[in-house]
């Protein structure tokens, strides 16, 4: 029972550590550092960095937040035009639904290792606690290179092996075709596909950072099986 509460540690570490990474992407130091970047694409429509520093701000707070869509509806640009048409409103609230969901399976993944932690402490079982944790940061590792190989072949090989990934995140979280919009879209304009590519970067060296903290600074010990 308790090598397998080790494993069920080692499975919670990887949900752990990419949603901690997810949480990092969804604060102002993320988007903010992005648009800085010397090779972030020109907006061919107008915006300078600055509107789209403005713009990203309630976008990503959004995200994260309790209000409903009208916090995205009720923003206009300087002539009073909405900054988002309908269909991006409607894509935005997905997002958040699915953004929800992935921070909540990292509440979860937070919750059982510190139960197990307890219940390891309580019962002596801290050496397999330990080894799962360790396991787990192994398995992060594996993810999150994988992770960073598909954003490497997309820079260094074909442009397509990032965007069928990407694809096929959208069509397993979204209906049909409402991730697609047009590059005169607001969506498109403030979060281009560079901004996706860096972000999945971005995830995987947080996590990475996280697994190799894991797998290579806690030492086997001996302990009961």
């Amino acid at each position: 029972m308790k090598r397998a509460l080790s494993y069920l540690a080692s499975l919670a570490v990887p949900f752990a550590l990419l949603g901690l990474a997810l949480r990092l992407l969804l604060t102002p130091l993320y988007y903010t550092v992005e648009y800085n970047m010397p090779y972030f694409p020109f907006d061919d429509y107008g915006f300078s960095k600055a509107d789209r520093l403005q713009w990203a701000k309630p976008s990503v707070q959004y995200l994260v937040n309790n209000a409903d869509i009208s916090y995205l509806a009720d923003l206009k640009f300087d002539g009073g035009a909405p900054i988002y048409s309908e269909r991006e409103l409607s894509h935005m609230s997905d997002v958040k639904r699915v953004v929800k969901g992935a921070l909540n399976v990292w509440y979860v993944s937070l919750i059982v290792l510190t139960a197990l932690a307890l219940a390891a402490k309580k019962d002596d079982w801290q050496a397999l606690y330990l080894d799962g944790l360790r396991r787990g940061g192994w398995w992060m590792i594996g993810a999150a290179l994988a992770l960073g190989a598909v954003v490497g072949a997309g820079a260094l090989i074909d442009p397509d092996i990032f965007w069928n990934f990407f694809a096929g995140f959208h069509h397993l979280f979204f209906d049909g075709d409402t991730w697609l919009f047009n590059y005169s879209d607001t969506l498109i304009r403030l979060f281009p596909i560079r901004f996706w590519e860096d972000a999945v970067l971005a995830l995987a060296l947080v996590a990475l950072g996280g697994g190799l903290a894991l797998a290579l600074g806690i030492k086997p010990k001996a302990h009961e099986v």
